[in-house]
């Protein structure tokens, strides 16, 4: 079993055989499950970062830090979309001639702003532009340019939501790589909790998108992705479910 959370800010966890964790081996604990917290959202090594990732991270309060959670969590993946936004009001004429001072303002668009951005099916956009006067305070603007915004909101999402999938890939990956059993021929459960998960359709579409292409087909289709409201039930799972390996590993012995 894997959980993770996606909402204002990220983390993952996996259970792990005990014997697998060169740090444990000097206790002598034998068999078993430990789970593990990733921390993932510290990841960082390897992967290219854009202008506005890295203005976005020099002027946080921890620079250098957390990079991986400032690319797919819903605290920055708003802000990443208002600094695109501002460099192209400034250098080019996407919102006429003039230059909101709320545009240049951080974190004045919100990763929520987006989604309701990208749930607007209607031909002339009235939700874009209804964010972007009251949000952003741009008062000229065209179809044109919301067509825009909207490209570059599902450039950012489905960056985030390819990355987050990619991270889960990877863990259920090096858990088959400990033990087969584990996701082939059995059923393996990634327990999702968060809003940016459970609100934003387009990003949790990109993130399954991506764990299908790195695990493929056969692999996919033992792989149970499920919403749970319940942060605290993530965790009494994750132990239970360990206990239950456990307990099923003494048995055997």
């Amino acid at each position: 079993m894997v959980a993770v959370i996606l909402g204002t800010g990220t983390d993952a966890c996996y259970i792990e055989r005990t014997e697998s964790i060169p740090k444990l081996q000097h206790l002598g604990l034998g068999t078993g499950n430990t789970i593990i917290n990733t921390e993932w959202g510290a990841f960082s090594d390897g992967r290219p970062l854009t202008e506005f990732d890295r203005d976005m991270d020099a002027e946080s309060i921890n620079p250098g830090e957390q990079i991986f959670e400032k690319t797919i969590s819903g605290m920055y993946l708003g802000e990443i979309v208002r600094r695109v936004l501002a460099k192209m009001a400034q250098e080019s004429d996407l919102f006429g001639h003039s230059f909101s001072h709320k545009l240049a303002e951080p974190f004045v668009l919100r990763t929520p702003h987006l989604c309701a951005m990208q749930q607007d099916n209607s031909d002339h956009l009235g939700e874009v532009e209804s964010i972007l006067h009251d949000i952003m305070g741009v008062n000229q603007s065209s179809l044109a340019a919301w067509r825009f915004i909207l490209e570059v909101s599902d450039c950012v999402i489905k960056r985030g939501g390819r990355l987050a999938g990619a991270g889960i890939a990877g863990i259920l990956q090096k858990m088959e790589n400990d033990s087969k059993e584990l996701i082939l021929g059995r059923r393996t459960a990634v327990a999702m909790y968060g809003g940016l998960y459970e609100n934003y359709p387009q990003y949790k579409s990109y993130m399954v998108e991506a764990m299908a292409e790195l695990l493929g087909p056969r692999d996919m289709e033992h792989i149970v992705v499920e919403h749970t409201k319940d942060g605290s039930g993530i965790g009494t799972a994750l132990l239970a479910a360990a206990n239950s390996k456990y307990a099923g590993a003494q048995l055997s012995t």
